[in-house]
């Protein structure tokens, strides 16, 4: 007989409002969910595994790990995006190395690395300490952070950013505005100028032209005193870890 958690499991499927309120009573639940959120994921498509993960990450239960790790071999790429971030948000004890294997698939898949499933996974081997990002001192010193802990810059210093990470050989791969108010940060419109970069060049080549086009977007910013920017940057170690 099915239980009713396993019931609630095979729901996380649904119709997007079943699939909402399954997800809702499971969180309920918590930490007794887990078991069976975990041994259903298999029979689940990609739509109920994202519901899954995001059960995962607000219950909290360290028993998804392994779970979470055997999804960074989906096929499907926002599954593996999602359960990398989740790894490092619960802070999954051994999850450094199926991240460093996750993030050479993506390279060998030669996935853009400004596509979400490479971003998402740079960010969880950032967060959980085995990436380093390069921060220029410009860069570093301009650096801001709201109340709510969103990370920026004045959008009023972006070409001074750019040039900086430029010159110590970052690349660009997009920027985002956000306007602070109270101490929160709410996304705002930028030029929308979305380049696209041959990945095939070499790394010299996308700094500039990475730079030529975040100077263009600078001079058309949104420019205030409540106004941030907030760039993604690689480093060549990114694309080629082995140098």
């Amino acid at each position: 007989m099915t239980s009713p958690i396993d019931a609630l499991v095979r729901q996380l499927d649904g119709k997007a409002d079943e699939s909402y309120d399954a997800r809702a009573e499971l969180i309920r639940i918590g930490a007794d969910a887990i078991p069976a959120v975990i041994d259903g994921l298999p029979s689940l498509g990609a739509f109920g595994r994202l519901t899954a993960i995001e059960v995962f990450e607000e219950v909290g239960d360290p028993r998804c790990g392994p779970a979470l790790i055997g999804l960074l071999d989906s096929d499907h790429p926002t599954v593996r995006e999602w359960a990398a971030m989740a790894l490092a948000s619960l802070e999954i004890e051994g999850a450094v190395e199926p991240l460093l294997r996750a993030h050479r698939a993506c390279l060998e898949r030669a996935t853009p690395p400004d596509w979400s499933e490479p971003v998402g996974i740079r960010w969880a081997l950032t967060e959980l300490g085995a990436r380093t990002p390069v921060v220029p001192p410009l860069t570093a010193r301009l650096r801001v952070t709201t109340a709510a802990g969103t990370p920026g810059w004045p959008s009023a210093r972006f070409a001074g950013i750019v040039d900086d990470l430029a010159d110590h050989a970052q690349v660009i791969l997009y920027s985002q505005f956000r306007q602070v108010d109270a101490g929160r940060a709410y996304g705002v419109s930028g030029p929308g100028l979305n380049w696209e970069l041959d990945w095939t060049a070499p790394w010299e080549h996308l700094v500039e032209e990475s730079r030529t086009w975040s100077l263009l977007e600078a001079s058309e910013a949104p420019v205030g005193d409540d106004i941030l920017v907030a760039p993604t940057w690689i480093d060549r170690t990114d694309l080629h870890p082995e140098r």
